[in-house]
Order: structure tokens, then C-alpha cells, then sequence
């Protein structure tokens, strides 16, 4: 699987990076939190990075003053597992280069998408990506020279939570597993075997292949 560059003109339909960010203060305060010994962890707002001067930046000029939460995804992953979308965009800075794994929204087909579909780009460390509403994610994945990543997630406040109590009234009602998060899962993922709506159809891309 060929691997582009958030710099590249093929992520320019994804996302973009965005300049004008210090994030080394913030880098240094998601050094300190552990990464787990297998597996990934995830909390959509972690006190210590919104302590950060940065985090002011990113609610004022990022998302022009929403509200905005700012959290962590960290650990150890290499596949692709699920993709997932939310109706905004989301940033990500890494203390190390990691590898998103990006499809879009509108190659959807009758509530399936292929995987091959999917491209894969690399973050350098320190860089502030955002990645496009349109744009279908998941779990970052570490580069082979290092052990683990450690990714910070900007969203607007509240994304990722528990979900609302609704009645589906369509069928992407139906893909909604937490607050302003559609999810897409591979067959073989924990995430399908728990009942989200299988939504992948294809190899299940592990980049360490």
C-alpha cells in the first residue's frame, strides 16, 4: 500500500495542515501519559492538554470559538478496523510521525464501503492536520521506527460521548455508536462482533503487511 504525505496533493481532498500552531508544550504534557501495553485507549478531553496554551488556539481560530474538547487517542495499532465520520472536521498533532488511515464519505455505496477505497497518509511529528467532515477515519497507526503513537484529537465539545436516545428514522441513524460519530466496522473487528453496523467490505488493511 503506497503511503502519501499529509503534504502531498493527494490528501488535499482529505484534509489540510494547518500552520501557525506551537504544539510543543502540548507534545511534552502527552509525553507524560502512559501508552498501554497493547491496544488503544482514547478520552475525548484530558485536563492536562486543555491546561495548554494551545488549546485557546485551537477554540478561537481552529473552530472559529466553538466549544471544543481536547483529548487523546494513544497506544499500538498497525490496521484499520472501522472507519468513522463526524459532521466537522477533527485535528490531529502526534509526538511521533503516525499514519491515517482516510477514505471519503461520498464512496459510500448502500451503506458499505470498500476498502480499497481507502488511502493511507503520513503526519510528521509536531504537524497540526485537520481532517476534512467528509473524510472517514479511525484509530491512527504508528510508523514501524516507533513503538506505539500518541495522537491528540480535537472535536467540537461533547463528540465521542455517549450517543442521544432517538427512534432511527433512516438508515444512517442506525451507524451512530457515540455522540456526532458515525461508525463503519470490518467484519473482524471488535467493533462489528459488539454490533455496530457492518459497514466494510474487503481487506481489512494492516499496514505492518
Amino acid at each position: 500500500m503506497k503511503v502519501y504525505s499529509v503534504f502531498d496533493e493527494a490528501f488535499k481532498p482529505y484534509g489540510k495542515v494547518l500552520e501557525g500552531y506551537d504544539t510543543t508544550e502540548l507534545m511534552a504534557a502527552m509525553e507524560e501519559i502512559a501508552l498501554p501495553e497493547s491496544g488503544t485507549a482514547y478520552e475525548p478531553g484530558i485536563a492536562s492538554l486543555e491546561e495548554c496554551r494551545i488549546f485557546k488556539c485551537f477554540q478561537d481560530r481552529a473552530y472559529g470559538g466553538m466549544p471544543v474538547q481536547l483529548g487523546m487517542c494513544w497506544g499500538h495499532n498497525t490496521k484499520l478496523n472501522c472507519l468513522e465520520y463526524h459532521r466537522d472536521s477533527e485535528v490531529n498533532i502526534g509526538t511521533t510521525d503516525f499514519i491515517l488511515l482516510l477514505a471519503k464519505e461520498d464512496e459510500i455505496e448502500n451503506g458499505v464501503l470498500d476498502t480499497a477505497k481507502v488511502k493511507a497518509f503520513r503526519a510528521p511529528k509536531g504537524v497540526t492536520v485537520e481532517v476534512y467532515a467528509t473524510s472517514l477515519h479511525y484509530a491512527p497507526c504508528e510508523v514501524p521506527e516507533a513503538d506505539g503513537f500518541r495522537v491528540a484529537v480535537v472535536l467540537p465539545k461533547g463528540t465521542n460521548t455517549p450517543k442521544p436516545e432517538y427512534k432511527p428514522q433512516n438508515e444512517e441513524d442506525t451507524w451512530m455508536t457515540a455522540r456526532n460519530k458515525w461508525l463503519l466496522a470490518h467484519p473482524e473487528s471488535s467493533e462489528a462482533k459488539s454490533g455496530a453496523h457492518i459497514g466494510l467490505k474487503g481487506i481489512n488493511i494492516d499496514i505492518a503487511e
